[in-house]
């Protein structure tokens, strides 16, 4: 296992260097430097919102404090969850909690987005849920799908050289290579592959799904769960002539534009032609 995922570590990367572009020097925007050398930090979050700022009855400082407020929580619960999207809706009630105002929380919202990049180099990326393809789906499922339609997700803004040098943890960095590893057999297969067919490419690899202690994974069904829980990956199931069938299919994070396209590059390298559908039976 530790080989065949040596050469796909990188996913944590790739989502890294999707950012590259936006923001090539990480933190460039957090402040100015004096002429000691010494970073003076920008304290006027709403300078750039001023005009927008009036339309609420709020004083500064409550505006801040939301602020504060939405922030520590994104990066709380990214910690918490090991990276799993949070929802909009979690955002919009810590800041409707005590306020009213209808465009308060999107206000809110996109100020935490200008602190979270300007001050601790990270993207706040929207992400919209994406619906298993089947249309045999209950109705409760699809108002649970409409209810958390938007998600949000930490992104780093670092290099990626630098962040694998002072931020990457280098003992997670086999659980990035199954996640890789998963996410491209999946996207090989169409995008859609059953639970049957997943588990017998894994087993070639070494990995079983009675498998509980596992020396990198531990319990490999639940490290192929969390994957689901982190967006990577949902699931799908199917009424068809011999019962249901279960389906795995890439969710929204793996389909997010800059990450797709990079994932489909590392494939190409690695199999050295353009990657295409293949039959995994």
């Amino acid at each position: 296992m530790a080989a065949r995922c040596e050469a796909a570590t990188r996913l944590t990367a790739v989502e890294h260097e999707s950012n590259e572009g936006t923001c090539n020097n990480g933190m460039r925007d957090s402040g100015e430097i004096d002429n000691s050398g010494t970073q003076v930090e920008r304290t006027d979050l709403m300078a750039n919102n001023g005009e927008n700022f009036s339309q609420f009855d709020i004083s500064k400082e409550e505006i801040e404090k939301l602020v504060s407020e939405v922030v520590r929580y994104v990066m709380f619960k990214t910690h918490q969850n090991s990276g799993c999207p949070i929802k909009r809706e979690e955002l919009v009630q810590l800041v409707t909690k005590n306020y009213t105002y209808r465009s308060l929380p999107a206000f809110v919202i996109n100020a935490a987005k200008e602190k979270l990049s300007s001050v601790f180099g990270y993207e706040l990326r929207e992400l919209q849920r994406s619906r298993p393809s089947s249309t045999n789906q209950g109705r409760a499922s699809q108002q649970n799908s409409v209810a958390d339609a938007r998600s949000y997700i930490l992104i780093s803004q670092l290099r990626p050289e630098v962040y694998k040098k002072f931020v990457e943890d280098a003992n997670t960095a086999q659980l990035a290579g199954f996640t890789f590893v998963i996410v491209s057999i999946v996207h090989l297969a169409g995008g859609k592959i059953a639970e049957e067919n997943l588990w017998h490419h894994l087993k070639r690899m070494g990995l079983y799904d009675n498998d509980t202690s596992h020396p990198v994974l531990g319990n490999v069904k639940q490290a192929l769960e969390a994957l689901v829980q982190q967006r990577y990956l949902q699931k799908d199931k199917v009424n068809g002539p011999e019962g249901n069938i279960l389906f795995y299919e890439l969710a929204e994070r793996a389909l997010d534009g800059p990450v797709s396209q990079k994932i489909k590059e590392y494939i190409s390298q690695i199999v050295k032609k353009d990657p295409v559908p293949v039959d995994v039976d």
